[in-house]
């Protein structure tokens, strides 16, 4: 039998774009060469598309530095379904046509990535695509109108104010404090702050408006963190991995984008130490979060539990992190999925969808 021919598309235009090229050499490395035949597109900054060499040893975080999409051959997606082809823009051998793509595993983090951007591309193009589709992503993307979506599902989403640049911050004072002010469209904690006091209200939400124009403040909750990954089976129907729970222990008050990342700051249970009933409850709440959506393919759900046992769902990752450390791919080992089976699932699920 021939191989499957995958495109990896990595790195984007978001903040997000080192942790996604870490991703992607976690996914390229579990691919088994014996069943896919990989082709790396990069993604750059600025948004260049760019054919790049498979070494996964390449992009990971060395010296606390992210990977940087920077070399390569230009690329471009004909958006034409009779015609879904890849076409290299060689300097030297002028354009000409990549063999064809079977499918496309696009490990892209936030904006442009995982709000429904390329998903519309790779939809107009009659590519089959790991992951949420158009309107999941972007709605997945969007803090505001996941938390509406999740809420008129019966998950309780705590208590929160939407503000734009130029909003009265009145109404963040019915949230008492601490408040995480954060941008509504953004992840891998980019440009989220602890704020204690209205004082620090402003500088937390430039610093947000910098990075989106919605900023979502959320009342703190006082509890615990766990996180739970869903998979979509062969029917179609989700299902719940055991969840984990994360413990910042070192040098940080909260999981922030150096702790998850750079500074080795975080203990993780994996699985979470719950009791039975309660982990029953988060796997059912996670696969409830995951059909409100219209989901497809993965996502993860993170969950905050109160000192009552009560839980609120704090958001939902259509693309969730794939880097050796990350929470979604060590939820499902702890399942009984390994690595290379999480990632042959998810490229089998896109190929059957």
């Amino acid at each position: 039998m021939s191989r499957i021919r995958i495109a990896v598309v990595y790195g984007g235009r978001s903040s997000e774009h080192g942790i996604s090229a870490v991703s992607a050499g976690s996914v390229i490395k579990a691919l088994d060469p014996g069943k896919y035949d990989v082709v790396a597109i990069g993604i750059s900054p600025d948004g260049e598309w760019l054919l790049t060499d498979v070494e996964p040893e390449a992009l990971r975080v060395c010296d606390r530095t992210v990977p940087e999409v920077s070399k390569g051959i230009p690329v471009v997606l004909a958006p034409d379904p009779t015609r879904p082809q890849l076409l290299c823009l060689d300097p030297l051998g002028g354009v000409r046509a990549l063999d064809p793509i079977d499918v496309v595993f696009p490990v892209l983090h936030g904006r442009f990535g995982e709000d429904g951007a390329i998903q519309g591309l790779l939809e107009l193009a009659g590519l089959p695509f790991v992951g949420a589709g158009v309107f999941a992503s972007a709605a997945g993307m969007d803090k505001e109108f996941s938390k509406k979506l999740l809420g008129a599902a019966g998950l309780d989403v705590g208590r929160y104010v939407v503000l734009r640049r130029g909003d009265s911050l009145d109404k963040v004072a019915s949230l008492g404090l601490p408040v995480f002010v954060k941008p509504a469209r953004a992840g891998s904690s980019v440009g989220i702050s602890k704020v204690r006091s209205m004082d620090g209200l402003p500088a937390a939400l430039d610093l947000a408006l910098s990075h989106d124009a919605k900023v979502l403040v959320e009342a703190a909750v006082v509890g615990r963190e766990v996180e739970c990954g869903v998979l979509e089976g062969v029917d179609g129907r989700p299902t719940a991995s055991l969840p984990a729970e994360i413990r910042v222990v070192r040098g940080h008050e909260w999981y922030d984008y150096d702790a998850k990342y750079l500074d080795d700051a975080c203990e993780f249970d994996v699985p979470a130490q719950l009791p039975p009933e309660l982990t029953a409850a988060i796997r059912e709440a996670a696969c409830q979060a995951f059909t409100a959506i219209e989901c497809a393919g993965l996502a993860r759900v993170d969950f905050f539990i109160r000192p009552d046992g009560s839980f609120v769902v704090n958001e939902l990752n259509t693309m969730p992190g794939f880097t050796p450390i990350s929470m979604f791919p060590r939820m499902w080992e702890a399942s009984g999925v390994s690595y290379p089976e999480l990632v042959d699932r998810l490229v089998q699920s896109a190929l059957r969808r």
